[in-house]
């Protein structure tokens, strides 16, 4: 069967509606999609009734309203289409309107940061109209999924996507001011555009079992490197395994029929490690999106004996996993704001919106980074492909020229042609090359016609970056705007303000190797935040700076970022104690027990070869004895210090205070646990080791 032939056909698209609902209703749905409002009941009558209708032929036995809590994973509560038996005993399947715009989960159990209290416990969810209902197939039934949003009895926004769809408004509202500018008059709407690439790694389900690791915290605490690893850098783009083929195969097909455009499968760096990058789509929708194939790689995964890990570093020393978020914006008529064209020097549009990000960038560096803030990354930033956590720019050469012309002369008379590559063999083609090379060490890079933002941790919602994203342009935006919608010279004025952008943000683009200590040290001179990790970045959400910001652009209350920095803060301290119990668990319960039987084996083996033998030698095991109980010792010292940090870490009432006790204290705790026990993996007999190895994890797929 062509992918064409099932495409989509579990998503409650536009054409769906379109042959099943009346043109009126149709209509309705589309005005509010585009312009805003509310749908009328009688009309979300129609839809529910024509949206249960199609569900059920697809097998769907309940409905949820799918959400985003700030968990950063989703959330949904099934109820059946079954309404009260009649007096013959027989049931009618329904679904209302009324069930359709709006919900009443439990609010108390999710994350609130304190913006209600725990025995407070109604929420409501409201249906996204702009993102397409859809059925998942799942093990308990075939359900069919209501996206929408979750806010709290008083009105916060308690999920990820409220906030998302407020910056989108912000941007668009902005954005259009700025296209007026230039004598656009046809475009209503001016909409952000996403392409989340997803890393992954992906193990033996019978291996996974045998980690305490795994299985609590997503990573692997303990283990010493394999023998080989990505040194050869033969994993990437090498040819697929054919277990993981089929998993990717099964994949691709729930995928597809969800309407995700999946299009790139192919091997990552890193042993086990793969990605699976879709086409892109509106921001909101690319945020469901994104949550949905998480769930369903994790889902698929496990029918083929398999795991999908979605953690940022499951294992030490090779690369991690990150997502990378293609961002562009678009008008409603097509036109790509960020598409420089063949001369971008003489593209006034282009460079205004360009000039615009860079100095949005440059403001909130600090925001950025703290997007992209999950405990998952500490681990990851700053080697391997990813990105360090200082937030620069790279544009490239063509693009950086331009700007070096523009700050030097206050416009650019020229910009760098891409020139041809000639292989030196007479039957290949000449290769068009692009005007600038990549640079893999940069968050924010310009890729063609959009940023890719390179941060994003692979587990990590990608609605909180975009968030910020789209509010800090729009806000850029909206400055400029403020001052050419008075201009009586556009060009001039246009001109000066992107040369006065430009030179007061350019310390934010670097194109150089942003691995090096020497950019560490260049960044400090030029100004740039350096946030290395979760709990450093968390402050940014709460400065005065920041509370301006969201709440002009009416993306985020004041509440509602000390709720997040708080849920921020206990997550990391939650997390960080897991991993560190988990530690405990598997010191006590498996690594030392395991060792004692192995220096009890050297000991007796030196025993007996003396016994057999007086004058033969010993001194091989009597080295391995004393080395690996020196190395027992020290782990048992280690292992004594870390419950004593987590001990004392619930004596600490502010969770500020514990987040940070957490990261200066707990973490490098569980570093001294890790070192000896891992050095212990390479000595002891591998039939006594009690888990399985790096090796056996990455390889024995």
């Amino acid at each position: 069967m062509k992918i064409s032939d099932y495409f989509g056909e579990n998503v409650f698209s536009k054409a769906v509606m379109r042959e099943r609902l009346p043109k009126e209703v149709f209509d309705e749905i589309c005005s509010v999609e585009r312009d805003g409002g509310q749908i009328s009941m009688s009309a979300a009558d129609v839809v529910a009734k024509a949206m249960m209708e199609w569900a059920v032929e697809r097998g769907a036995t309940h409905y949820t309203h799918w959400f985003l809590p700030l968990t950063g994973v989703t959330a949904e509560k099934h109820d059946s289409f079954l309404t009260v038996p009649n007096e013959d005993g027989k049931v009618i399947l329904k679904l209302t309107g009324k069930q359709l715009i709006m919900g009443e989960p439990d609010a108390s159990s999710f994350p609130t940061g304190g913006l209600r209290a725990t025995h407070y416990a109604r929420g409501y969810t409201a249906w996204d109209i702009t993102s397409p209902a859809f059925v998942k197939e799942m093990s308990c039934g075939t359900i069919l999924c209501i996206p929408t949003v979750f806010i709290s009895y008083t009105g916060e926004a308690l999920d990820n996507k409220t906030p998302l769809l407020r910056s989108m408004e912000a941007l668009s509202q902005q954005a259009i001011r700025m296209i007026r500018l230039f004598g656009d008059t046809k475009a209503k709407k001016v909409v952000p555009s996403v392409g989340a690439e997803q890393e992954y790694f992906i193990v033996d389900r019978e291996k996974y079992l045998r980690r305490r690791d795994l299985i609590y915290t997503g990573r692997t605490l303990f283990g010493a490197p394999a023998p080989k690893g990505q040194e050869l850098e033969d994993q990437y783009f090498g040819v697929i395994r054919e277990r993981v083929g089929t998993f990717m195969a099964d994949l691709n097909v729930e995928l597809w029929k969800m309407g995700i455009t999946a299009t790139t499968q192919h091997n990552e760096v890193a042993p086990a490690q793969h990605e699976s990058a879709p086409i892109y789509t509106t921001c909101n929708i690319a945020v469901d999106q994104n949550q949905l194939t998480m769930e369903t790689m994790k889902r698929v995964a496990g029918r083929h004996g398999l795991v999908c890990l979605l953690h940022e570093k499951p294992f030490a020393g090779v690369n991690g996993s990150g997502k990378h978020n293609n961002w562009s914006i678009s008008t409603d008529t097509g036109e790509n704001l960020l598409d420089p064209g063949t001369t971008p020097n003489d593209n006034l549009q282009f460079l205004l919106v360009l000039s615009c990000i860079i100095k949005a960038v440059d403001r909130h560096a600090d925001l950025l980074r703290m997007s992209t803030a999950c405990v998952g990354n500490d681990q990851r930033l700053g080697a391997d492909e990813a990105p360090p956590a200082i937030i620069s720019i790279f544009l490239g050469t063509q693009l950086e020229d331009v700007v070096d012309q523009i700050v030097r002369d206050g416009t650019a008379a020229t910009s760098i042609v891409g020139e041809q590559l000639d292989t030196g063999v007479s039957t290949l083609p000449l290769i068009n090359k692009d005007a600038a090379d990549r640079n893999r060490t940069s968050p924010f890079a310009f890729t063609g016609n959009k940023f890719e933002f390179r941060m994003v941790g692979s587990s990590d919602c990608i609605a909180n970056s975009n968030t910020v994203l789209n509010t800090i342009v729009a806000e850029a935006f909206c400055e400029a705007a403020d001052i050419l919608e008075k201009s009586n010279d556009f060009t001039a004025d246009a001109n000066r303000l992107i040369a006065d952008n430009l030179r007061e943000h350019r310390r934010v683009i670097f194109s150089g190797n942003g691995y090096s200590p020497e950019w560490v040290e260049e960044a400090e001179r030029r100004g740039l935040p350096n946030l290395p990790s979760m709990v450093s970045s968390i402050p940014s959400l709460t400065t005065e700076k920041a509370i301006d910001l969201f709440e002009r652009f009416g993306v985020y209350t004041k509440a509602e970022l000390e709720s997040r920095s708080e849920i921020m803060y206990e997550t990391y301290a939650k997390v960080t104690c897991i991993e560190a119990k988990t530690m405990i668990h598997m010191a006590k319960k498996h690594y030392i027990p395991a060792i004692v039987r192995y220096t009890a084996r050297l000991a007796d083996s030196v025993c007996k070869v003396r016994n057999a033998c007086a004058e033969a030698c010993t001194a091989v095991q009597e080295k391995l004895l004393k080395q690996t109980s020196a190395y027992l010792n020290e782990a048992n010292e280690a292992l004594t210090h870390l419950e004593a940090c987590v001990d004392y870490s619930n004596s600490l009432d502010c969770i500020a205070e514990m987040a940070n006790y957490c990261y200066d204290t707990i973490a490098p705790a569980m570093r001294a646990l890790r070192e000896p026990i891992d050095r212990l993996e390479l000595t002891v007999d591998k039939d006594i080791w009690p888990v399985p190895t790096y090796g056996d994890l990455m390889f024995e797929v």
